[in-house]
């Protein structure tokens, strides 16, 4: 094990797992990543090997089939995942997102017909905020569900965008307007469970996911629009079995991706580090390795740090969250720390290639393309400091 993102007080149960998890992405995932990426190709055997290791299933409980571990140890094997593929551990991220929600918001019925299935991975999940005309601004959206008089009926209709996963789920958690009389426009959202068919077409009744948006990085796997038509759905679907309460239960779940997020970033900061220190000692100019020359040394040394310190700060965030307690602003800290810093160190590693570095046959430049998508996953930079700022704010507020 590098010494760089190790974590102290780790059981032996965790550490055991990870080690596990590093095996396969160096024996299963880093050899065949730049072919897959450049094809765009899914990964279904990568994804299959990580159904039989139960990383579908490593938060939720015990009790529902899953391996019940924490946030950080999920986190820490996303960054090892992000290490050898980014693109894959976005087929785990939003999967676990709604399967966060499911266990923390669902009735007991949606967890009993659900979470079993998503463990093994015969049920994937997507989520589903942002429309063509909006990201961030969740209070803007317009796909509504209007219910069917006295009838426990409701139909969706609306545009959503950027799913991830939204071929390859068969369930998605979809936030949508219900006016529901609330002052608040965020009491006037609902959280939906729809069920549909993996693939693209009309994937159920009054859905179509019409293909896969052609992307410049976070290739493999599918990102898509979904288009709702008149599709009709039951209030039991409903997370939780009580609208009005969608937009609470997405930022929760959005709390959580954003540690996710911030530990993808991690993992390529890691392999970017990694590319670049190697690469720094087999290269020579002037009769000696590069990493010789001061230029490169430090270079080296900045990289090393970074990478250190956006670990420490996503591990915090775990822990946090695994506690229970608000973590908006720490999560927040770790997401933009960890993008950015990522993005800092693979492009330090980029340069450190030299021309090389834009060639398609080195590793390098594949993760430049990919943590691009860093910076603007799970919300931007500027959005994350606008949560951090409102809530200092609340926090340091002058008495008197």
């Amino acid at each position: 094990m590098s010494r760089l993102q190790t974590t102290d007080n780790l059981t032996e149960e965790q550490t055991e797992l990870i080690k596990l998890v590093r095996e396969f992405v160096d024996e299963q995932i880093i050899p065949v990543a730049q072919e897959l990426e450049h094809k765009d190709e899914y990964p279904t055997d990568i994804v299959e090997g990580m159904k039989e290791m139960g990383i579908f299933g490593l938060m939720i409980p015990e009790e529902y089939g899953g391996l019940g571990e924490s946030l950080l140890t999920y986190a820490l094997c996303v960054e090892e995942i992000a290490r050898g593929w980014m693109s894959v551990s976005g087929v785990i991220n939003t999967h676990f997102i709604v399967a966060y929600m499911l266990m923390r918001h669902g009735t007991e019925e949606q967890k009993q017909k659900y979470l079993p299935k998503m463990a093994t991975g015969e049920i994937r999940g997507a989520f589903s905020m942002s429309e063509p005309a909006l990201g961030s601004d969740v209070s803007a959206i317009k796909t509504k569900a209007v219910k069917q008089g006295d009838s426990d009926e409701w139909v969706i209709n609306g545009q959503k965008m950027w799913l991830t996963n939204g071929g390859s789920s068969n369930l998605v958690a979809v936030l949508v307007k219900t006016d529901l009389g609330h002052e608040s426009v965020y009491k006037n959202m609902t959280t939906f469970l729809v069920e549909k068919e993996t693939g693209f077409g009309e994937t159920a009744q009054g859905v179509t996911v019409p293909g896969k948006i052609d992307k410049m990085g976070y290739k493999g796997i599918d990102t898509t629009e979904m288009v709702f038509e008149g599709h009709r759905i039951s209030s039991d679907q409903i997370l939780g079995g009580e609208p009005g309460k969608g937009f609470f239960q997405m930022m929760d779940g959005v709390e959580v991706g954003r540690v996710n997020v911030a530990a993808r970033a991690c993992g390529l900061a890691m392999r970017g580090f990694e590319l670049g220190i190697a690469y720094a000692q087999q290269r020579e100019t002037f009769g000696k390795p590069i990493a010789q020359h001061q230029a490169i040394l430090f270079r080296l040394a900045e990289m090393a740090t970074k990478v250190e310190t956006a670990h420490n700060m996503m591990v915090r965030a775990a822990r946090m969250k695994d506690s229970g307690e608000r973590v908006d602003v720490e999560a927040g800290m770790a997401k933009m720390l960890a993008s950015e810093y990522a993005n800092e160190v693979v492009e330090d590693s980029f340069r450190i290639h030299g021309g090389y570095g834009y060639s398609k046959e080195y590793e390098i430049e594949r993760l430049m393309r990919e943590v691009k998508f860093m910076l603007i996953g799970e919300g931007t930079s500027d959005i994350q400091k606008m949560i951090i700022g409102r809530r200092l704010l609340e926090e340091y507020k002058l008495k008197g």
